[in-house]
């Protein structure tokens, strides 16, 4: 009796539907790149919140550890906690503050809570002075009218300065909302105005450029940056060539293929009609693994170098491409198409499905089988 001895990665990608490539090198990569473009007084740190985009923090925080990184953004405290047991060490701070926690949570797992409003000062403020001086950090709102606090808050803060009593100061943030958009005048009236708010704070290193603000220069820069998607592949010019490493690699397999005749439809709600005889090959990917349902009848798939068009809707666990003129030998059961490679990355994908490269990342399921290349 023959025993199958190979390797169980290789036994599970013999059994998958689709697998996703993560490169961890490329990861670091971009991550030194973008470092290159900071002064020697700039700390860069790195965003890992939403599962490091959809990719899995627990292997990519420890990635970037390795390669320097020591201060980390989340959004959620469970994220930080979670990245607690991976990073020992490491600095992390939580995006999204105090709500709903508890401060003693965030003592237990030392993490920085980002505060975005007086309340939150005022509950930080509380609990430093039962517990000596806590680190968090102070997010000023500079125009995006989100998070952070408004100009009558800021206003408030400077005129009764004893609210930060307490409170150690680990950075002061803002954040663009154009920082894509080079030419934009509301990029340096944010800048700006971070800086009259700083010039009037207690002092702390300040926070202003996420990943496209890092391409804005240095007087964009302060004293951290913090990128995300660009560390993740995603464009941070939003238009023109990706200065940034792909870093995924998403293939799914045909599962048939069959010969169909001019005027026949194919998929739900025969939205999709042959215009001449042709082959059509059904791909196991859809939208419950992220290969998001806007792309129905756009954008292509990869087989062999070769484009195939995706044509009809993407449904649940499916979608159909036009295989006509493909070599027969390469368009058939079992083999893989590429979704998205290096020459199809997450911005090219997004663009058919009407959205961005972020969501594109974020949305990838858990259906796919997950390997990681690279970072040791």
């Amino acid at each position: 009796m023959s025993v199958d001895r190979r390797r169980p990665l290789a036994r599970a990608a013999d059994r998958a539907a689709s697998i996703l490539e993560i490169d961890l090198d490329a990861i670091i990569a971009n991550w030194c790149s973008l470092g290159a473009r900071l002064g020697p007084a700039t700390r860069l740190a790195a965003v890992v919140k939403a599962d490091a985009y959809g990719l899995g923090a627990a292997r990519v925080a420890p990635a970037l550890a390795a390669a320097g990184c020591r201060l980390f953004f989340v959004a959620t405290i469970d994220e930080g906690i979670a990245l607690r047991r991976t990073l020992p060490a490491a600095e992390i701070a939580v995006f999204n503050g105090l709500a709903p926690a508890i401060p003693g949570e965030f003592w237990r797992a030392r993490l920085m809570p980002v505060l975005n409003d007086l309340g939150q000062i005022e509950a930080w403020r509380r609990f430093a002075r039962r517990r000596g001086a806590a680190p968090a950090m102070l997010h000023i709102d500079t125009g995006m009218a989100r998070l952070g606090l408004s100009k009558s808050e800021l206003k408030r803060l400077l005129d009764e300065p004893e609210r930060l009593q307490g409170v150690a100061l680990a950075a002061i943030l803002s954040h663009l909302a154009n920082a894509g958009e080079p030419a934009d005048p509301m990029n340096a009236a944010q800048r700006d105005a971070f800086r009259a708010a700083l010039a009037r704070l207690p002092h702390a290193p300040a926070s202003l450029a996420a990943s496209s603000g890092i391409f804005l220069g240095p007087d964009f820069h302060f004293d951290i940056a913090r990128p995300g998607a660009a560390l993740y592949g995603v464009n941070p010019l939003g238009r023109g060539p990706n200065p940034m490493r792909q870093v995924v690699h998403l293939r799914a397999r045909i599962l048939q293929v069959r010969d169909i005749d001019r005027g026949e439809s194919v998929g739900y709600g025969a939205a999709h009609r042959m215009d001449r005889p042709g082959r059509v090959a059904t791909v196991a990917i859809g939208y419950a693994d992220g290969w998001l349902r806007s792309a129905s009848h756009r954008g292509h798939v990869g087989i062999a170098g070769a484009r195939a068009p995706v044509i009809g809707r993407i449904s649940m666990d499916l979608l159909t491409i036009d295989v006509t003129g493909i070599d027969p030998e390469l368009a058939r059961p079992g083999n893989f198409v590429d979704l998205l490679d290096e020459r199809y990355g997450v911005d090219e994908a997004a663009a058919a499905a009407g959205t961005i490269g972020y969501e594109i990342l974020t949305a990838l399921g858990r259906r796919a089988l997950r390997v990681y290349r690279g970072a040791g």
